[in-house]
């Protein structure tokens, strides 16, 4: 991990401790995914309404505050707006809402839904022969919804080219309903598959950067729940919304810090 994947969760973890609010080990599992996007992806955090830019989608609306801090990495609004996080009027609730943060391209929390809206974007773009591409972020947790499903079968018959779901496969369905070997299962629907390390910055960089061979793209990120704090990461479930008190705080910043750059 480096330094900035860790301050990245280093605000995650003050905001959260602000706030009450968060969810931080599915916030943890991202970082790198969403840093790979925002360093591949054509886009102007000055503008972003830019109409030639890329499009984002982070479908999974738990990890809303990893992409503010993330956004906030690189340029779209100051890290210190990111603190008033869930408190009333803020721009920036405990779902991301596209009419007030700048650079948050669809409204998010009902999972499922991301990866539908990211569908017909690709297919309004090819359809005006541009060369904009559309990337989604879903969870494997939100793959037990149907409309995942549905959404894929349409994209591979329309040859959407332009579209790269990314999967963040951090087993967060162990308990119930898991999704066992997405790579076939959306390989069967059409989609050129990929697999990474989901915290292997350059992996994932280049693995977006690949145009593909004119299918949709599935990249499977296999990450950790929690990455970065061992606490997290033993204790995931007891952590799933749960904001650290003072104390609490301290210790995870300490094991952050313990991790090895």
């Amino acid at each position: 991990m480096d330094n900035l994947s860790k301050e990245i969760r280093e605000n995650i973890l003050r905001i959260s401790n602000h706030s009450g609010h968060g969810h931080i080990p599915t916030c943890f599992s991202i970082v790198e995914m969403l840093r790979a996007v925002y360093e591949t992806m054509r886009h102007e955090p000055k503008l972003p309404a830019w109409e030639e830019r890329d499009i984002f989608i982070l479908s999974k609306g738990h990890g809303a505050l990893g992409l503010y801090c993330t956004l906030a990495q690189y340029g779209y609004f100051p890290i210190s707006e990111v603190f008033s996080f869930g408190s009333f009027e803020s721009m920036f609730g405990c779902h991301a809402d596209r009419f007030k943060v700048p650079g948050v391209e669809l409204s998010t929390g009902s999972l499922g839904h991301g990866i539908g809206v990211a569908t017909g974007m690709a297919l309004g773009f090819k359809l005006s022969a541009g060369s904009r591409r559309v990337y989604v972020l879903i969870g494997d947790g939100e793959s037990n919804e149907g409309t995942v499903w549905e959404a894929a079968m349409v994209a591979a018959n329309l040859g959407l080219h332009n579209l790269t779901v990314l999967f963040d496969n951090n087993c967060s369905q162990s308990r119930c309903l898991p999704i066992v070997n997405p790579e076939a299962k959306f390989a069967s629907f059409g989609f050129e598959v990929e697999s990474v390390d989901g915290h292997d910055l350059s992996a994932l960089k280049k693995a977006i950067g690949n145009s593909g061979n004119g299918s949709p793209r599935l990249i499977v990120a296999h990450t950790v729940k929690g990455m970065g704090c061992p606490t997290l990461v033993r204790e995931v479930f007891a952590w799933h919304r749960r904001s650290p008190n003072r104390d609490e705080l301290e210790t995870l910043l300490g094991e952050l810090n313990e991790t090895s750059v």
